[in-house]
């Protein structure tokens, strides 16, 4: 005969499936409480981003058949990703409020380019630092790496290409190619977080271009640590970035290599005196 089940063990079905509801409910309420931004410096949560007040044209109606042009004011929008997301109008609010009082800056030396060769020292500062805090590296980025970075691949142009009738080649301060761009966006999925949404016309703004460089220089260490079979040191990652391994010849690769060292031991050595 079945042994009749004592009441307590009639009403731990129950009682399991009442916890199981109150789980429930607080994983719901968990998942709509708003997240933190991912940086001080930013205004909206993970997984949106600001846009700035703008014109918006509102669409004919039967009372305005014309149409009209209303203000949308400044605020937060989803991501389609749901990632965290970076847009030209945000890099230039964080540039904007955040970069000018910065302490850990490149050394000033114009590296022999007296008109442009310190004018984007805060921009470099103020996106390594961004960078270190959201991706935490063992091994901090320094500014003089970046300032020296750019010296030897634009010459501190901010408009330059690298092939000029090829709008797809490698532009701006860090020279970012078109194909990088669209990795930095993440349509590859090559890049899991922390994407950076821009136009290639919009690399030619020092402060867009610098901000994507630092971020795909940090893709790059990943990358350069995975085929060294280590962790890459951050020269290292410069050849990576620049493409070392490519070279025809012993002597081109030497050639890129001394060019970076050249300026980057001038730097160093700027911040030790």
């Amino acid at each position: 005969m079945r042994r009749k089940k004592t009441k307590i063990e009639a009403q731990k079905p129950k009682t399991k499936a009442r916890k199981a509801r109150r789980m429930k409910k607080k994983a719901e309420v968990k998942s709509k409480q708003p997240l933190l931004p991912v940086h001080p410096w930013r205004v909206c949560p993970y997984g949106e981003h600001w846009v700035k007040t703008h014109p918006l044209h509102v669409h004919p109606s039967k009372i305005k058949p014309e149409g009209s042009i209303t203000t949308r004011h400044e605020h937060c929008a989803l991501n389609p990703s749901g990632k965290d997301q970076l847009y030209p109008e945000e890099i230039q609010e964080i540039t904007n409020l955040n970069f000018s009082n910065l302490k850990k800056k490149p050394c000033p030396l114009d590296l022999r380019y007296p008109d442009k060769g310190n004018m984007y020292d805060d921009l470099i500062a103020g996106w390594v630092q961004y960078w270190n805090d959201i991706l935490e590296p063992d091994e901090l980025l320094n500014p003089n790496l970046v300032k020296a970075l750019i010296a030897s691949e634009s010459g501190f142009e901010p408009t330059l290409l690298a092939e000029k009738r090829n709008s797809n080649s490698a532009r701006g301060l860090t020279q970012i190619t078109n194909d990088t761009r669209k990795l930095l966006g993440g349509y590859h999925g090559d890049l899991k977080d922390h994407l950076i949404m821009v136009t290639k016309e919009e690399l030619n703004d020092p402060s867009v271009n610098i901000c994507a460089g630092v971020r795909w220089l940090f893709e790059k260490r990943r990358l350069a640590s995975i085929h060294l079979k280590k962790g890459a040191s951050w020269v290292e990652t410069v050849w990576e970035y620049k493409g070392v391994k490519r070279a025809k010849t012993k002597e081109e690769a030497d050639g890129i290599k001394d060019i970076f060292n050249k300026f980057y031991e001038e730097l160093q050595k700027c911040s030790k005196d």
